[in-house]
């Protein structure tokens, strides 16, 4: 029989308030990465409005505490700022070792685009080291903190944030940090974000026995600085994906209203390995589906057991290496 799709009543034009509205999250420890700007401090900011004590985990600190302070003049409570670069194995470690006690809610919000090959000190792809890898390598090593948030709250949860663009390409294991085919930073990108998905599968997998589970959420177009770098060829192409329909510009608060669902849903407490869309779970299309005749679907290459396995055995090779 197949499973029924999770809905909610909200919709592409929900605010992260609006869903969070009646959720007490009083005593829930939330880390949010990338939370200077954009969705992910319209995240923070509504978690904390709702009660969770949040901490921002960015790589520009000073931005940081400048949003840190912005919430806390909005909501009264003032998020803690943490340094976290995720193209640095070093300051990931930094993080995971400075963290005391439960976590209960790790929002991988952070993301990166570029117009061109960039790589990290290992000769990473950056996108995907930093998309991809240096989320792994944060949740692999909180992995006691969220047990501890379980064992505190019966559920801990991991939401990351993937994008429509998975559509346009699976995760190359043979080949990710492209040695031998031509660089492409529309298809980096989109291995980056399926990459992404692949590691909730896998993460639920092997955690929710722990009462960990982990899901992906599409926010949907909304403007932040992830844009700054797009060559003229992305500009365009993401022009015709408006002109097409595949989607419509969103607030930064309607683009985090999807992470909130994953966040505080029951029904998402013990299930995982999910793509949520507009605030509901996306219907699954073959691989050979076109993105214009399926804007809020997910493609099968995302939700693959098999393939999120591969992807973790060698993601663990590479952060451990």
């Amino acid at each position: 029989m197949t499973r029924a799709l999770l809905t909610t009543p909200f919709s592409a034009v929900s605010t992260a308030d609006e869903v969070l509205a009646g959720h007490d999250l009083t005593g829930l420890r939330a880390v949010v990465t990338g939370a200077s700007s954009g969705i992910g401090a319209a995240s923070a900011r509504a978690l904390a409005a709702a009660g969770a004590q949040v901490t921002l985990a960015v790589r520009d600190t000073e931005a940081g505490t400048a949003t840190a302070t912005a919430i806390g003049r909005s909501v009264g409570a003032v998020p803690a700022v943490l340094p976290l670069d995720l193209t640095d194995r070093s300051s990931v470690g930094r993080f995971v070792e400075s963290w005391r006690g439960p976590l209960h809610l790790l929002l991988a919000n952070a993301g990166v685009v570029t117009g061109g090959l960039e790589r990290t000190a290992e000769g990473w792809e950056l996108q995907l080291a930093t998309n991809h890898l240096g989320h792994f390598g944060l949740a692999t090593g909180l992995h006691h903190a969220l047990g501890a948030g379980a064992a505190d709250r019966g559920a801990a949860r991991v939401v990351v944030v993937s994008s429509t663009a998975h559509m346009r390409a699976d995760v190359d294991l043979d080949d990710l940090h492209f040695r031998r085919r031509a660089y492409d930073p529309q298809i980096a990108y989109a291995r980056s974000k399926t990459a992404n998905s692949l590691f909730a599968v896998g993460a639920t997998r092997r955690w929710a026995e722990d009462g960990i589970v982990a899901n992906t959420v599409n926010p949907g177009g909304v403007a932040t600085g992830l844009q700054r770098h797009f060559t003229r060829r992305q500009n365009d192409s993401l022009a015709a994906a408006e002109a097409a329909g595949v989607f419509t510009y969103k607030t930064v608060e309607q683009g985090a209203a999807t992470s909130m669902v994953a966040a505080v849903d029951p029904r998402l407490a013990r299930s995982g390995g999910h793509y949520l869309d507009d605030c509901q779970e996306a219907y699954e299309v073959a691989n050979d589906a076109d993105l214009a005749e399926h804007p809020h679907g997910v493609k099968a290459w995302e939700l693959d057991p098999e393939r999120a396995d591969r992807l973790w055995r060698v993601s663990a090779q590479l952060w451990c290496a």
